[in-house]
Order: C-alpha cells, then structure tokens, then sequence
C-alpha cells in the first residue's frame, strides 16, 4: 500500500472514531463557531471535545511543525485530511485569526522564543487574536497610522486608537502596528503583541447595519508593552504586515466558496424549498441558471486558489495574486448572498418576528454584512489597484 493510501485509512478511522456525532451535522448561527480563547464559550459540549481531540493531534494546524504543535503533515496529507473531512461533513474545529493571520507570520518572523510562545496555543485554541492595522485616518492607506510606541527602557508604551479590530471585545491578545519612528513613513513602523486585559486597553463595539456588533473601536491610553513582545526588528513592521495581509486576504477571499449564514444549505435546497421542484430539479427554470452559474464560478475559483497554492507550495510565489483572490471571493460570496435573497423572495424582508425563520433572518442579516468584504481587508479599488500595478503591469 502506498503511504498516501496507508495515511488516508488511518486517517478515516480516526476521524470516524473521534468525531462526535454533533460535529457532522450543519452550523445553525454564528454561536456554532468556534473561536477558542479564555473568553470561549461552548453551545455544544462536544464542540469543546473535537477541538480538544484535533488539538491533539496538531490538526487545527496540520501544516505547521510538531515543534510548535502543529501537525507536520505534508501538502498531499493536508489535501486527504481536508479531503476526509469534507466526506463525513466535519466541522472545522477552530476558527482563529491566529491560525489564518498571525501564525503563517509568526512561522516566518518571529523569534525562536516568540514562536514556542505563542504558536503552541494558538493551535490549542487557548489564544483568541484580534488585528490592530486601521486607525480613523488609516484605513487603504494603512501606513499613515499613528498609534504610538514609545521607547521606555524596558517596555514600550502605546497610545493611540484603531477602528474596525474585529472582535476586540471578545479577543485575548492582539497583533497590532505601531509607529517607532515618526521621521518616516513605512520604515517607522514596528508589529508588537500584547495583552487585551493590559491596562489602559478599552474595545467599544460598533453595531453594523446588520444589527450584529463584530467590529470595534479600539483605544490604548500608556498600554505597557514587553519589549519582548517585538516581533521581528524594530521599525521593519511594515514587511511583516504586508505578508499578514496576503494571508488575511486569501481568508477572506474563501468566503466566496460559501462560508457563513445559509451555506449549510445548498442553494438548489433553499431554492427547492420555495420555488418547489419538478422531476427532481429546481421548477423555476430562469434561477436553475442562476444557482449553475455561481456554482461553475466558484468551482473554477476553488480550483484556482488550489492550484496557486500548489504552486506556493513548490517555491512558485502568490504576491500579489492575493488581491486577485480578496476581490473575486468578495464578489461571489455578495452575489451568492444577492441569489439567496432572490430565492426567499418577501420572506428575505424578514428581519425578526414570527413570521420569519431564524434561517431567512439570518441570510438576510448576513446579505447586509456581504457589503463589508467589499472594505475589509483592502477595499476593492485598493485590489484593484494593486492587480493593474503589481500582476498586469499597467502604467500609473
């Protein structure tokens, strides 16, 4: 038996042993997701069990090295343990901007120290991060921030303020970048880690158009910062926090192959249900083309963002092609939210009430919270910008 085919049974067996029955089923609302951290509160107990299971076993990191608690699996068994997942319907047992954003960066730039630290953790869901990059006069242009670090022998102390820090409220730590050097732009910048429960630290939430509050605004007044908590060299932050943001952009770019409220029913099962079905397909023939072409879409974006991270993979870098995929997931996860709504007709007008289903409120809440992918993580015109310059080479 090959290796690969040896490392997928075992694989199988262990996933069908030690995932709970709960797990294999649907997200219902957001409370489903886990996020981890010393805040984290589990609906479902057996939630807490498969992530401690997976945990174990290094698999909410299957790519990172043992050393740091990942799994140490190579690209092909990543591939058979998504793909094993996938078959049995598995949750993903954490979600975390530590294991999307933070950890690829920490792998890359962080000391020996830092990352024995801090990537243990993350992988155990023991740390919930939150980003600290816009500020109210920083947003696209990210490096005119003005959060303070200032030197102070043995610690850094910061004072400033950054807007739309996703989950501040709930997050343990935070990755945050902080002007060292006020005589220069980019090359005065510095990435520092702290404490959320650190003095002087207060996250107030914004309530969205959506009547959800995921983003905060974010103040530190004198925060003491361990100067050990650098990472990477003092005013070179800009280089770590461009390689964050590819990271953070091809996550959000995955939003587009159907994540979120209402992804855990198809659209030909949402559409069956209110436009009825007739020799087995949708009966409406106009949104049966509709519900084809997004899926062909997302199917060649899924096969695009595999093959470029195979490409990654074997020394070929991405670059700029992240800002490909941030807008084009953008786009097709607003659209396929904009099909949902077509499909609930009058009932994607329910926003509480009996007379609508938690499933209805919920698609159309999260139709409203689709508008802001278009913003967060680079606005559109930011990626687009960044396509013509950097990936097609077109003239200022």
């Amino acid at each position: 038996m090959e290796p690969i085919e040896k490392f997928r049974q075992e694989t199988r067996t262990w996933l069908e042993a030690n995932c709970p029955p709960s797990m294999r089923t649907p997200y219902g609302d957001d409370g489903d997701t886990v996020w981890g951290g010393r805040k984290a509160v589990f609906n479902n107990p057996e939630a807490k069990i498969w992530l401690d299971r997976m945990a174990k076993r290094g698999w909410t990191a299957p790519t990172w090295p043992k050393t740091y608690g990942g799994g140490g699996l190579s690209k092909e068994e990543n591939l058979v343990l998504s793909q094993e997942m996938r078959r049995i319907k598995a949750r993903v047992p954490l979600a975390s901007f530590g294991l999307w954003m933070l950890g690829p960066a920490l792998l890359e730039f962080a000391s020996e120290e830092q990352k024995q630290k801090f990537l243990p953790p993350i992988v155990r869901g023991e740390i919930r991060w939150c980003q600290g990059y816009s500020e109210p006069g920083a947003g696209s242009d990210l490096a005119g921030l003005q959060t303070r670090a200032e030197d102070k022998g043995d610690h850094y102390l910061v004072n400033g303020q950054k807007i739309w820090t996703s989950y501040a409220d709930k997050a343990d730590w935070i990755f945050c970048l902080v002007r060292t050097d006020t005589s220069k732009k980019h090359d005065g910048i510095s990435f520092l880690l702290f404490d959320m429960e650190s003095p002087g630290v207060e996250a107030r939430p914004i309530t969205m158009i959506s009547g959800a509050s995921p983003f905060c605004e974010t103040f530190f007044t004198d925060v003491k910062v361990p100067k050990e908590n650098l990472v990477g060299e003092l005013n070179k932050g800009w280089t770590i926090a461009k390689r964050l943001l590819q990271h953070e952009r091809e996550m959000i770019s995955g939003m587009g192959l159907g994540s979120g409220v209402g992804s855990s029913a198809s659209l030909e099962s949402l559409a069956k249900d209110y436009f009825g079905e007739n020799n087995g397909r949708i009966a409406s023939p106009a949104l049966r083309e509709h519900i084809a072409q997004q899926k062909m879409d997302a199917k060649a974006f899924a096969l695009t963002l595999q093959r470029t991270a195979e490409e990654a993979k074997a020394g070929i870098g991405t670059g700029a092609a992240s800002s490909i995929f941030k807008y084009y997931g953008t786009e097709l996860n607003k659209r396929r939210y904009e099909l949902m709504l077509e499909i609930l007709g009058t009932q994607g007008l329910g926003w509480e009430g009996e007379g609508f289903t938690p499933t209805e409120i919920g698609i159309t809440r999260s139709w409203l919270r689709s508008k802001g992918n278009s913003i967060e993580g680079g606005t559109s015109e930011v990626q687009l910008n960044v396509v013509a310059k950097r990936v097609l080479g077109l003239p200022d």
